[in-house]
């Protein structure tokens, strides 16, 4: 767009003024009204310049503290990956104890389906899904324009509903801006450990500590270790006593459990497999393992009973892994007032609190994304800030001038930071978008100042006089193009309806920061300038 602007700019508007634009010597009705207003403003302004300049290093002193400004409300500012979204989707995820037979869950799901039916009149339709284990319920909504409350308030109020029934665990989900889910899981917090002993002993003491935290709301974990199991124990030096092996004593146990293929056989030109495994009814508890038999060396049966020992423990079903340690990963909600970028700083003070230094830790799922992009940032960042100070360096020839357009920056940022903390906007993907376009729209400015003092001064006129002329003269655009663009992003602003968080979030910080900066940079900039600009004359005299 800014290309095509640009070339339009410099090709069609010409072409256009030569053709519509006429010299008239009587002057609209229009221009006389408004015309005093202008002419009083710039009056206004030229006092209000040559007394500012008076204390110029009132200028530079701006800029510091705008700098300061800028850190310190960047800190404070919360970060997540982007702002959730009304979508008009709800989800209840409901998961079930470890063996939750289907009749369980079914029943534990109509109940949930009930509570969302019952305290949601603004629903669309809900369906619900039930499944050994786990189930879940999906509440669509009506239009946001045809109801009072937000997807969110309602979820709010689900949340606290659905808690309250504990045949199961049930966590309410909202659909984030990137296709995932949020409210429900937003933070994944990935533990890795040397051995699966060193989590099963510290993952009870972390949980704890989750749940107490503040911060966090339905947390989980996908390690868990439910799954019971029975530990048959050898004794090698009594088995070798009788003439058993090792190696007899597991294949004794593995035809007799697992129906494993032992042949095959033939029947009426049919082929048929022999699968070894004892009746069910015989193998129901651990103690029915007593009653096998397994032959020894010398062709006598012995009793299992007399050569193990048992060892009931329980086990995860199953083994998760993240760069090859054993891992398992936390899971939670949020706070209502909490964003993802708290939840991590809280994840990581009750892991150097709990665990010792054998841990390692890392983020996963929208976690890790959000990381990914709050790393990249500074560094997008500083390469626009790089890239714009090294063109206009080669259009100015001099590294003085780019450096005193740069001091709009700072103005900028803060006023976008001052604004996001006013209206209550996170740091997230669409907020930083728009900081970063603001550092091109704010630097035009300084930009117009600083050219047109310039070429004054080449005018002949000294630095402190080409400055003021320039800075006055300038205004006028300056302001057109400065209000042109605010007025254009005041709909983002102040945008409704579905996906408004994410528009709301890139126009707030562009309008503070444009509205701000565009009132102070016609102060310091004129101030940095007849501090630190080149004096043209002096130059040329030198040259000569």
């Amino acid at each position: 767009a800014v290309i095509i602007s640009s070339f339009a700019a410099l090709t069609f508007t010409p072409m256009l003024a030569t053709k519509i634009l006429k010299r008239r010597d009587k002057k609209s009705w229009f221009y006389n009204k408004t015309e005093p207003f202008f002419v009083g403003l710039t009056n206004i302004y030229e006092k209000g310049l040559n007394a500012f300049l008076r204390h110029k290093w009132m200028g530079m002193a701006l800029v510091i503290v705008s700098f300061v400004g800028v850190i310190y409300f960047w800190g404070k500012t919360p970060t997540e990956l982007a702002p959730l979204e009304d979508r008009s989707s709800i989800t209840v995820r409901i998961l079930g104890q470890e063996g939750s037979t289907f009749e369980y869950i079914r029943d534990y799901t109509d109940e949930i389906t009930n509570i969302v039916d019952s305290m949601t009149p603004e629903k669309q339709s809900i369906v619900s899904r039930a499944s050994s284990g786990n189930g879940f319920v999906n509440l669509f909504l009506t239009d946001i324009q045809d109801r009072n409350r937000s997807q969110m308030e309602i979820a709010e109020a689900l949340s606290n509903e659905v808690r309250k029934a504990t045949a199961a665990r049930s966590f309410v989900q909202q659909q984030s801006t990137f296709g995932g889910r949020r409210g429900g899981m937003p933070v994944n917090y990935v533990l890795q450990a040397p051995s699966l002993e060193k989590l099963q002993e510290f993952i009870p003491t972390f949980m704890e500590e989750v749940n107490a935290s503040p911060v966090f709301r339905m947390a989980d974990v996908d390690l868990k270790f439910t799954k019971p199991e029975t530990r048959i124990i050898i004794d090698r030096d009594k088995a070798t006593l009788l003439g058993v092996s090792t190696r007899n004593i597991a294949q004794t146990l593995q035809y007799a459990l697992s129906g494993q293929r032992m042949g095959y056989f033939y029947m009426n030109g049919k082929q048929y497999q022999i699968l070894g495994e004892i009746n069910r009814q015989q193998r129901n508890k651990p103690l029915d393992l007593k009653a096998i038999y397994v032959r020894n060396d010398n062709g006598h049966m012995i009793s299992l009973d007399n050569l193990v020992t048992f060892e009931e423990n329980v086990a995860p079903p199953k083994l998760y892994r993240y760069n090859r340690f054993i891992s398992a990963t936390v899971s939670s909600g949020l706070a209502p007032g909490y964003t993802i970028g708290d939840g991590i700083k809280e994840m990581d003070r009750i892991a150097d609190k709990v665990l010792d230094d054998s841990f390692r830790t890392a983020l996963s799922g929208e976690s890790k994304e959000f990381s990914e992009s709050s790393s990249s940032l500074l560094f997008a960042f500083a390469l626009a800030i790089v890239l714009i100070i090294l063109v206009l360096a080669a259009q100015f020839e001099s590294f003085k001038d780019p450096f005193i357009v740069m001091t709009t920056v700072p103005l900028a940022l803060v006023g976008g930071l001052i604004f996001m903390q006013i209206f209550g906007i996170t740091m997230n993907i669409y907020s930083e978008i728009g900081l970063i376009m603001l550092i091109g729209l704010v630097a035009k400015n300084g930009i117009l100042i600083v050219e047109f003092a310039n070429q004054r001064q080449k005018e002949g006129l000294s630095k402190k006089e080409a400055v003021r002329s320039a800075a006055v003269q300038r205004m006028r655009p300056i302001l057109m193009t400065s209000v042109s663009t605010i007025l254009g992003l005041i709909p983002l602003m102040f945008a409704t309806g579905e996906g408004a968080q994410g528009r709301i979030a890139m126009g707030t910080g562009v309008v503070g920061g444009m509205l701000i900066s565009t009132i102070l940079c016609l102060f310091v900039v004129p101030a940095i300038y007849e501090m630190f600009s080149t004096n043209q004359r002096q130059e040329e005299i030198i040259n000569d």
